[in-house]
């Protein structure tokens, strides 16, 4: 039996629910951006009219109002667009017991033995797309292959072009199909490693399918490996329900919205970001053994920056000892220039159960003090405690918490 692996993606999906929201914008160019004051202008989906005008996503907002003067600007609803991502999750799930989710708009599928109930493959596919429209109102693409990684360039490369919105990659097309396509088409390859291929003379799918595997293993080791295995169409991984099961870290990220300059003002969010990750792991019940540390500097032209983690002596989850690492990490290799993001991140999980006995301090209490503080914020929400360094003009707590991922709910 071949084994037969759909990716369906929904047409810019955030754009696509705002429409289905608000009929009067059906016919008009439409971005979801977040709020240009708090430097979040950036396009997180625009709709086909709106990417006729020339609007990529991940461009910044003041470029898609200066290629299209008339563009309609939604903010993003973040709770609204996980909610129907669930529900198409759902529908999938009618068809195969194996979806695993990639993205928030994209799922893949494996169908190898829904045949017998739905029909053949395309026959699926097109019940798919009229499921999904018949119940949310967006319009899903699908690629159809053997493996995750030809069904997920299937979906990219063809099925996103053609007015079906169905496209089959398999070993019997790829050479006339895939190989001709530029190199930066191959799933993996972004603009670093095509400018990397095309050093030593790779432009198309093609010809890194083709390139001697040594040589590429010698450029990019494992890597070099992985790309090669994936220009020749050949992937080992399933479809799997169990994709999120084993975390490695626990991490939280946030882009400032402001340069921030002082010391001080940077320690703040240090400390915010370290409650918000010893929250969630404690309430996944881990402690991790590793603290990692990152930011990028405010110039955009000549960015600046590091990432570093450091070894903790046992695996922890409560705040101010990490934060009191962090601080010192960050301290240790800040080159002091203004820095527009910052990320921490606890790593080396395993269960928080046993705790690491200390002479000089009581690690039961202060156990006890982050689940009332925990249990505080469950209840009536995380701004109903806070540090008290979150209330000066440097903390970003209180404004965090109206957001979800990062976008205003």
């Amino acid at each position: 039996m071949f084994v037969i692996i759909l990716l369906v993606d929904i047409q810019s999906f955030y754009a696509s629910v705002e429409k289905v929201r608000n009929p009067e914008l059906q016919n008009r160019p439409v971005v979801v951006s977040g709020d240009p004051n708090r430097r979040s202008g950036v396009i997180l989906a625009a709709c086909p009219i709106a990417k006729s005008y020339g609007i990529k996503n991940a461009e910044t907002l003041w470029e898609a109002m200066k290629a299209c003067p008339e563009v309609v600007v939604v903010r993003p609803q973040m709770g609204l667009y996980l909610q129907i991502s669930l529900q198409i999750t759902e529908i999938l799930e009618g068809f195969t017991d194996l979806v695993e989710p990639y993205s928030i708009d994209e799922q893949f599928l494996d169908v190898t033995g829904s045949e017998r109930l739905f029909g053949d493959i395309d026959t699926i596919s097109k019940k798919i797309q009229q499921a999904i429209y018949n119940e949310t109102g967006v319009y899903a693409r699908v690629g159809i292959g053997p493996n995750k990684v030809l069904s997920k360039m299937a979906c990219d490369n063809f099925a996103k072009k053609n007015k079906q919105g169905i496209f089959r990659l398999d070993q019997t097309n790829i050479k006339e199909k895939l190989w001709p396509l530029p190199v930066n088409n191959c799933f993996g390859v972004g603009r670093r490693m095509t400018r990397n291929l095309q050093r030593i003379g790779i432009t198309t799918i093609g010809e890194l399918a083709n390139y001697p595997l040594e040589k590429l293993k010698k450029h990019w080791g494992i890597n070099g490996h992985v790309l090669w295995m994936t220009a020749n169409g050949m992937d080992l991984s399933p479809v799997t329900l169990t994709s999120f099961s084993q975390q490695k870290a626990i991490g939280h990220h946030m882009t400032l919205p402001r340069d921030y300059r002082r010391a001080a003002d940077i320690e703040v969010i240090l400390l915010e970001l370290c409650e918000e990750v010893c929250r969630r792991a404690r309430r996944q019940h881990l402690a991790g053994i590793t603290v990692h540390v990152g930011c990028r500097s405010a110039d955009f032209d000549c960015p600046t920056g590091f990432s570093r983690q450091q070894n903790l002596g046992y695996a922890q989850n409560e705040t101010m000892p990490i934060f009191h690492a962090a601080k010192q990490l960050f301290h240790q290799h800040w080159d002091g220039e203004p820095i527009r993001s910052l990320g921490i991140s606890l790593g080396g999980l395993s269960p928080d159960s046993p705790i690491q006995l200390d002479l000089f301090t009581d690690r039961n209490k202060k156990r006890a003090l982050g689940a009332v503080v925990d249990e505080i914020k469950e209840r009536y929400g995380s701004t109903a405690i806070l540090h008290a360094a979150s209330l000066t003009s440097a903390g970003q707590a209180a404004e965090r918490a109206k957001k979800i991922g990062g976008h205003y709910q």
